[in-house]
């Protein structure tokens, strides 16, 4: 039986990859179009008409595009760009 020396070194933590700028304004670009999208939507049922009350699409947040890595989210969130509001659903800053 061989002993392994003990080593005090803690595990490095997976560093967040990098992202460029393009890659960021891409994303940033499909969300607000994904959000866009998603409010038409909404909108587009019964009594959201302008001959009805006229409400608006009460969507703040979705879950964003898949084409793009979790934590191309994360890092625009970090930045401020983007809202984290639970259960992997981002909404914008306004």
């Amino acid at each position: 039986m061989s002993i392994m020396p003990e080593s005090n070194e803690t595990p490095a933590e997976p560093a967040e990859p990098e992202f460029s700028k393009e890659e960021l304004r891409l994303a940033m670009k499909a969300f607000r179009k994904r959000l866009k999208l998603t409010r038409l939507d909404d909108e587009s049922r019964l009594g959201y008409g302008p001959m009805s009350s006229g409400n608006q699409s009460g969507v703040a947040a979705i879950r964003p595009p898949d084409q793009y890595p979790a934590a191309l989210w994360r890092a625009l969130a970090d930045q401020g760009k983007l809202r984290r509001n639970g259960g992997g659903l981002y909404s914008l800053v306004d």
